[in-house]
């Protein structure tokens, strides 16, 4: 038997997991994730704000509201978490920059810029450092930048690589990991994806033998790799991205309902 057949919840990266990076989530990819939340517990943790969240992965799943008693949802790489009640997103916590934090990450940024000859792009889409609240991120494009330019622009993510490395020089009491296309995610240290999960599987009473996560940035450096410690299962989709997710997805109910998956 498989790893992901085995666990209880299911927790998915969200850019280049789920959806291409600040797209839509699918109809396909919406209607395998229904059907497995008729059978499991879900979780999708992302370095994206709530808002974000509910742009891009909500308003595209399709479930029956009672469908959402077994998804949660873990923003900013696990800096919060909400689950549905009362046909509402609440917030169960949050933590929360203050203002002399975000005032120090805006200056070591840009002191990272300059001690990496970093050039700022001519052209910037939406903001190039993004106030989450619970985090900042740097967005190499920009935060709305075209997925065609962003996937062109840092594939191997040697460019921050750099970048992340003197950051950490410049802010080592912060957390900061590579996540997406082109982000620097920045957040209190010790918050990130392990944070956020421990903290699930600690309200759900689940042990890491009960959690399969799979993500695309479990590299070393990757805002995905902090899971690896908690001792989890886990798959990477790297490679193939949201295709394999939906390989994944598929053979879990071809294994619990092969006759819904006939239907999908």
């Amino acid at each position: 038997m498989k790893h992901e057949d085995t666990a209880d919840i299911i927790i998915f990266d969200l850019d280049k997991t789920l959806t291409e990076s600040k797209m839509p989530l699918d109809p396909d990819m919406s209607a395998l994730l229904c059907a497995l939340l008729r059978i499991k517990k879900v979780a999708v943790i992302s370095g994206a704000a709530f808002t974000q969240f509910e742009t891009q992965f909500l308003r595209g799943l399709t479930c029956p509201p009672e469908a959402f008693k077994n998804l949660f949802l873990l923003p900013t790489n696990g800096a919060s978490l909400y689950e549905y009640k009362d046909n509402a997103w609440v917030s169960v916590y949050r933590v929360a920059f203050t203002d002399a934090e975000k005032k120090k990450i805006f200056e070591a940024l840009e002191q990272a810029f300059k001690k990496t000859n970093f050039k700022k792009p001519e052209k910037v889409y939406g903001v190039l450092i993004e106030d989450r609240d619970t985090q900042i991120t740097f967005s190499g494009l920009g935060s709305e930048a075209p997925l065609s330019l962003k996937e062109k622009w840092d594939p191997d993510h040697a460019k921050r690589i750099v970048l992340a490395r003197e950051l950490r020089a410049e802010l080592p009491d912060f957390s900061i990991s590579i996540g997406g296309a082109t982000s620097i995610d920045i957040t209190r240290k010790g918050i990130d994806k392990a944070y956020g999960i421990k903290k699930l599987m600690r309200r759900l009473r689940y042990e890491p033998k009960q959690v399969f996560y799979v993500g695309d940035a479990l590299f070393h450096g990757g805002n995905d790799a902090s899971v690896i410690s908690l001792g989890v299962l886990y798959q990477s989709v790297e490679k193939e991205g949201i295709a394999e997710t939906k390989d994944i997805i598929r053979q879990i109910l071809s294994n619990k309902m092969p006759d819904v998956l006939l239907e999908l």
